[in-house]
């Protein structure tokens, strides 16, 4: 009896948990049926171009607990609070494309009044509960009432700190357009996103969503899923041509040859925004490492590299700032330039790129 009571109280917990609305839906319908389709499924799952472990086999589950939860050094996370530009952004006008960044890999891209926003997570938790993923202090200073009227919301996959589920349900019914890739639509659906804005793009893919400005799902190296369920949906980068410019998207991603692929396929690129941080020895094969990050912008033939995906939630154990100051010793030894704004400091192509070391407070 105690048995099949614990029992119950395990099932009850896991099915209170896990229907909240913030996890989202696996696709199904004709959603699921184009993913039957898809080349980049098999056996139930989304796969990567070759074959890649989420962890290291042998890796210690037990002990990457332990060392996240109790073993962290206090470096990973800033001495003080970041400082940061609060830029006007509803009265921003510039005549070349401007990227925003608001920490980790969330921004801004304005041009001719139309505003792109990526994987937005505005004042929120990289994680389904509030007690973890916090942001850093000083780095959580805009909400969505800070932004103009959204015209397109990018979202390159899933994971909760790229998918928020509290700001997609705010965007759902002010902003015109969301592209994603292939199945993330299920979520965006579930969350009151009409189905008519949605666009999905398996790799390869391209849509124009007006005059000018065309999005194409690359491969990425990574994986997908909001709970224990993974492959369900694609992960992917997006190439940006926007009015004349061309800017790489990079979501999330390990190193593979897919970047010098894309570089051949598209040319050269203006600015590539580029994963740098939240790597770990036991997951080599999914995060970029910061020397990666370089490697994959020379690939890309990237006129400039600006490093996102750090420097806001701390999802690993090295040291805040060491992935950018890892980054900017392995840009200078391959002659990489680099932009680092602070979180607010508009990086506008062809004009300005901000470059002072502000992480060094």
């Amino acid at each position: 009896m105690i048995l099949f009571l614990s029992l119950l109280v395990l099932i009850s917990a896991y099915w209170f948990v896990f229907t909240q609305p913030k996890f989202g839906k696996n696709p199904s319908g004709k959603r699921l049926e184009r993913i039957l389709k898809s080349p980049n499924y098999r056996n139930n799952s989304f796969y990567n171009l070759t074959p890649t472990e989420v962890l290291l086999k042998g890796a210690s589950r037990t002990k990457m607990f332990k060392d996240f939860f109790f073993g962290k050094p206090s470096s990973t996370k800033p001495p003080k609070p970041l400082p940061s530009i609060k830029t006007d952004l509803k009265n921003l006008t510039t005549d070349n494309p401007s990227i925003i960044w608001f920490g980790h890999s969330s921004y801004l891209i304005k041009s001719k009044n139309f505003n792109i926003l990526v994987d937005p997570v505005m004042q929120g938790h990289a994680s389904p509960f509030a007690m973890f993923g916090k942001p850093f202090a000083g780095s959580d200073i805009y909400s969505l009432n800070d932004l103009p009227t959204i015209d397109l919301v990018l979202l390159t996959h899933d994971h909760y700190d790229h998918l928020h589920y509290e700001s997609v349900k705010k965007l759902a019914s002010t902003a015109k357009y969301f592209v994603t890739s292939l199945g993330v639509g299920a979520h965006l659906e579930s969350w009151g996103v009409p189905t008519e804005k949605i666009t999905e793009l398996d790799w390869w893919e391209t849509t124009s969503v007006a005059e000018g400005i065309e999005f194409t799902a690359t491969p990425a190296r990574h994986f997908s899923g909001r709970s224990f369920v993974r492959g369900k949906t694609l992960w992917s980068a997006f190439v940006l041509k926007l009015h004349g410019y061309q800017l790489f998207l990079g979501g999330d991603s390990g190193y593979e040859y897919h970047f010098k692929e894309i570089g051949k396929r598209f040319g050269s690129f203006d600015i590539a925004l580029l994963e740098c941080g939240q790597y770990g020895v036991n997951w080599p094969y999914i995060h970029l490492l910061p020397e990666q990050t370089v490697i994959a912008a020379k690939e890309l033939n990237a006129k400039i590299l600006m490093p996102v995906h750090w420097a806001k939630f701390e999802l690993s154990i090295h040291a805040w700032d060491e992935p950018i100051n890892r980054a900017m010793k392995a840009a200078q030894g391959n002659n990489q330039q680099v932009t680092t704004p602070m979180i607010g400091e508009p990086v506008t192509l062809n004009s300005s790129y901000p470059n002072k070391r502000w992480w060094e407070i």
